[in-house]
């Protein structure tokens, strides 16, 4: 069956005849599973030239038995828990314990029918494709199970996003982090701030590799998502029990904002209006002024943001709150003033006062801060004469704040042991965009060496964490930040395979520790994996290494030699 990631129980029934789908096989769907029964009629209707139409109710308004695939909810298998099974009759029965856990089953049964059930339209016309008979049983374990896509450093058109969403969908992850605004470019409209796109969604050029690189790329790069291309994105999310997460990135990595609305920065120190979006890599010294014209642009971006990804779907909206440099709030008078006038003690205190301030307007709206680990930093030990929020935590933050641990795992370790929820996407670890391998031909390398296995192996729960502490980790998250991939190809190569690697580590409940996991038996089923990615058109990175044409000689990286640090 080779299937990925790996259920948590499996039972071949050898006695037992396949179940076929062919053009007389009708879908039966209970009240409830309306969005696989769309997915499956479009994908496994359009792969195999199947009409799939719905079960004719028999005479106590069942189906009749035989040639149906059934979608079923158990509320008791628990969330995203399904159980998938054939019948003595030929029939597929796929039972949720919720919607999703139906959708998941469903992603099963594609996987079942071969490689071909991954494409658009049928290769072998008039082939009628089987089911060996089987019963999983299966379950998530962790609830957050995401990618983060960085669409600021290099734009990727909507259906890109859109396609990413299907391949999450495929591996059973279930939120995708939009790296949405950054120094190098603002990616979504905002109607009352036109010029954030007008002027901050396009550079004059690119840095080619790692800033140390002499090589730039003159042809002038941007694009920006419109209200309604944002609104498809979390629809059709949605449908495929997607959550998608936004990050609007603060006080720092601003650079295409203030280059868009010069008020914004700190103008008392440098001439904002003189500035650009930024056209290479790092981080800018140019970060938001600590103002309350400041405060109120911000949240009048956040308001359109939060009409633009509903409540439901979209829970958590993230700040970024990371690598903010203190130089130009050192050197402003009307900075250090404010440090006073709030006091918070110094300017770390002031970076924690932008997070908290929008961690309490968040919340206020229904909604839940999540920012990088950095929103750990400034504070208790800095007072706020604005009251903390009923039930904040001893980080100054409100009980609802939660934090992606990125520099290691000892941010996300302090953040659940004060009460925090927590996503671990350790950089040493699961930062897709370092590179596969130490070879001559990966293209511009970043990072440290990290192979399939090494993705294999990660493990969002450190040893050691107690279980109260363990309790608050809701996942983990692979990150793909582009700063070096420029285009969908180079981001498929990056990305897989190691992104199915991660996914068994995140789904997989019944996966032993990482050291006594099979990892050969996990290459013995990315052998079927890799026809099922060449049937979607994924540039996935070939096990022997890059093809030619993947190569990028001459674009200088930053490779890390050694093993990383497990911090």
């Amino acid at each position: 069956m080779d299937l990925i990631p790996a259920p948590a129980s499996h039972t071949r029934h050898p006695d037992r005849a396949d179940a076929v789908l062919d053009a007389s096989t009708v879908l039966a769907a209970a009240p409830g599973t309306g969005t696989t029964e769309r997915w499956l009629r479009a994908t496994l209707g359009a792969a195999f030239g199947l009409p799939l139409p719905p079960a004719p109710p028999g005479p106590d308004g069942a189906p009749d038995p035989g040639g149906v695939v059934a979608l079923r909810l158990d509320p008791g298998l628990g969330p995203e828990a399904y159980r998938l099974t054939t019948t003595a009759d030929g029939s597929v029965d796929i039972t949720g314990g919720d919607p999703a856990g139906v959708f998941w089953g469903a992603q099963t049964l594609r996987q079942l029918l071969g490689p071909d059930a991954f494409r658009r339209a049928p290769v072998r016309p008039g082939t009628s494709p089987r089911v060996a008979a089987t019963r999983i049983e299966d379950r998530p374990r962790f609830a957050w199970r995401g990618l983060l896509l960085d669409v600021a450093r290099h734009f990727l058109p909507k259906d890109d996003v859109l396609r990413q969403i299907d391949l999450l969908a495929a591996h059973k992850l279930n939120v995708l982090h939009l790296h949405l605004t950054d120094d190098q470019g603002w990616r979504v409209e905002i109607r009352r701030h036109p010029r954030l796109t007008e002027v901050g969604a396009w550079r004059p050029r690119t840095k080619r590799g790692h800033r140390a690189s002499p090589l730039w790329d003159d042809t002038p790069h941007g694009g920006f998502y419109t209200r309604d291309d944002l609104r498809e994105i979390a629809a059709y999310a949605a449908d495929r029990h997607v959550r998608v997460v936004p990050e609007i990135d603060l006080p720092g990595h601003s650079q295409a904002a203030i280059a868009a609305y010069p008020h914004l920065g700190n103008t008392d120190v440098v001439d904002t209006s003189a500035l650009g979006v930024w056209d290479t890599w790092g981080v800018s010294p140019h970060v938001l002024a600590p103002t309350e014209e400041t405060l109120r642009f911000y949240e009048g971006v956040l308001e359109e943001v939060l009409d633009l990804f509903p409540a439901a779907t979209s829970p958590f909206v993230h700040v970024g709150g990371d690598e903010c440099p203190k130089g130009q709030w050192r050197a402003s008078p009307a900075a250090r003033a404010r440090v006073a006038e709030l006091g918070v003690g110094d300017e770390d205190g002031l970076q924690a006062w932008f997070v908290r301030h929008f961690d309490r307007w968040l919340a206020a709206c229904g909604r839940r801060l999540i920012g990088w680990d950095e929103i750990l930093e400034g504070g208790p030990a800095h007072p706020y004469p604005a009251a903390a929020p009923p039930g904040a935590l001893p980080t100054g933050l409100s009980a609802g704040a939660a934090v992606s641990s990125w520099r290691g795992y000892a941010g996300g370790v302090a953040a659940a042991r004060a009460g925090h929820d927590v996503v671990m996407c350790p950089e040493q670890h699961v930062y897709l965009d370092h590179r596969q391998d130490a070879g001559p031909d990966e293209p511009v390398p970043i990072g440290y060496v990290r192979t399939l296995e090494d993705v294999y192996r990660f493990d969002p729960l450190p040893p050691g964490l107690p279980a109260d502490a363990a309790a608050h980790v809701l996942g983990a998250q692979a990150n793909v930040w582009t700063e070096v991939l420029d285009s969908r190809s180079r981001v498929d190569y990056q990305t897989f395979p190691r992104l199915a690697a991660f996914a068994e580590a995140v789904w997989t409940a019944t996966l032993p520790a990482p050291a006594d996991r099979d990892f050969p038996d996990f290459t013995r089923r990315m052998a079927t994996h890799y026809r099922r990615l060449d049937a979607l058109g994924v540039a996935y990175r070939p096990p022997g290494g890059p093809a030619p044409w993947q190569r990028r000689p001459g674009v200088v990286g930053r490779p890390i030699e050694g093993a990383p640090p497990n911090v």
